[in-house]
């Protein structure tokens, strides 16, 4: 279990609340990090937040810790390791990660000029200059690299980097591995067809 703003569950509990068999989880937090309805993507599909509610550690039972994949007695230790108040949040099961799918579909021709047109508008609004190319150029001489390697590669600190990367995985065109990125089959056609239109212009592809 994990004390950040972002709920983090293991693995196992991520596959008891897949099957229904976990519902609940307790944090310690100074404020909600969460709203009844969000969801947040893990590795095992998309888990949404059903109801968050504060309480006090007395109040939760035995059957609640059952419910959260754990027993009274642990659950109680967990809460008490950070100051903040308890919430009691429920979670369900929301089905797939719908980029797992949009990652391995190969746009046709009128998807992949939609796609470029939003990178030239992310571009476009981006204080520091056009990225996109370059970013999916880096990560596909490099999969699997630290971020903060391939940042510093390129002048920039890992943590506005990573947020850029984020929002190509949004897309589609990157996967996150255990260390570093790659580009998805559809992130390696989006960069084919940025390449060429790049060399349709005269410029030389990153």
């Amino acid at each position: 279990m994990s004390q950040d703003g972002m709920v983090l569950f293991s693995n196992a509990d991520l596959e008891r609340i897949v099957s229904g068999e976990v519902d609940l989880a307790f944090r310690s937090w100074k404020r909600p990090m969460h709203a009844v309805g969000g969801r947040q993507r893990t590795h095992a599909g998309v888990v949404e937040f059903t109801a968050i509610d504060r309480v006090e550690l007395d109040e939760i039972t035995e059957s609640d810790a059952g419910r959260a994949g754990t027993d009274l007695a642990r659950l109680r230790r967990f809460l008490t390791t950070k100051p903040g108040e308890i919430y009691r949040i429920g979670v369900r099961y929301a089905g797939p990660d719908e980029r797992a799918a949009l990652r391995d579909r190969s746009p046709d021709g009128a998807e992949l000029d939609e796609i470029v047109e939003r990178l030239r508008t992310m571009d476009g609004r981006s204080r520091h200059g056009a990225w996109t190319r370059q970013h999916l150029s880096l990560i596909d001489r490099h999969p699997g690299e630290l971020a903060e390697t391939l940042a510093t590669s390129i002048g920039r600190d890992k943590l506005p980097f990573k947020a850029d990367i984020r929002r190509l995985k949004e897309l589609g065109l990157t996967e996150s591995l255990r260390v570093g990125y790659r580009l998805s089959p559809r992130g390696r056609a989006v960069l084919a067809r940025l390449r060429l239109t790049a060399s349709d212009a005269g410029w030389t592809p990153g």
